[in-house]
């Protein structure tokens, strides 16, 4: 789990292709990172299997390489970083998972006093997600929707996260990772649950004994 925060902005070092999957090594200057432990890269929940004192190594499976930009990785690219949440941990953006519901593009980019407008496209299965001052995670990065509409949204970025994230280098054209809000995408499962007349619903004394009624 993750607050769409970024710690720090690290750079890919190595990536080897690996049967139908591939092997990803990060520099970066967060530190002792342990054997197993979740970290999210460019918004891509992902397991730590080897360290040293300035890198980190992932494997990528067919499935992370098919829904994420990392399709597209190479040596040199900025990543995103954010270490999992504990329970001390503070949250400041929203609920992350770090699975991607898809990957979006890098439409148009204005400058403006103050902020950097950036505007990307999404599938339109994301539609029901996606909504007018709704939280979403772009690469990782907890941002708030606006102007939504004709499969496209656009977020503010003020200078500080432009300068402690990988946006600094985003062009045109550049794919990016999408995960719509968590509670929304529960909220939308539930009422299509509820309200299909096909669906089997839970029994009041079921909900009873789950404690809701």
């Amino acid at each position: 789990m993750f607050s769409g925060i970024v710690q720090s902005v690290g750079t890919i070092s190595e990536y080897i292709q690996k049967n139908e999957g591939a092997v990803l090594v990060v520099d970066t200057d967060l530190s002792a990172f342990e054997e197993g432990e979740s970290i999210a890269v460019n918004g891509v929940c992902l397991t730590v299997v080897d360290s040293t004192a300035t890198t980190f190594k992932l494997d990528l499976s067919t499935e992370t390489l098919s829904r994420t930009n990392f399709k597209n990785a190479k040596k040199g690219d900025r990543v995103n970083l954010e270490r999992s949440l504990t329970p001390a941990t503070k949250i400041s953006g929203h609920f992350v998972s770090g699975h991607i519901d898809q990957v979006g593009e890098i439409v148009s980019i204005e400058e403006k006093p103050g902020e950097v407008l950036f505007r990307f496209s999404y599938p339109a299965e994301l539609g029901s997600f996606i909504m007018e001052k709704g939280s979403i995670a772009i690469d990782g990065i907890s941002l708030t929707v606006f102007d939504c509409k004709d499969n496209q949204f656009t977020v503010s970025i003020i200078p500080f996260t432009l300068s402690h994230t990988n946006l600094s280098s985003r062009k045109i054209g550049d794919l990016i990772n999408i995960e719509c809000d968590m509670i929304g995408k529960y909220v939308f499962k539930a009422c299509e649950t509820l309200l299909n007349p096909n669906e089997k619903k839970p029994s009041l004394d079921f909900l009873r004994q789950q404690g809701f009624a």
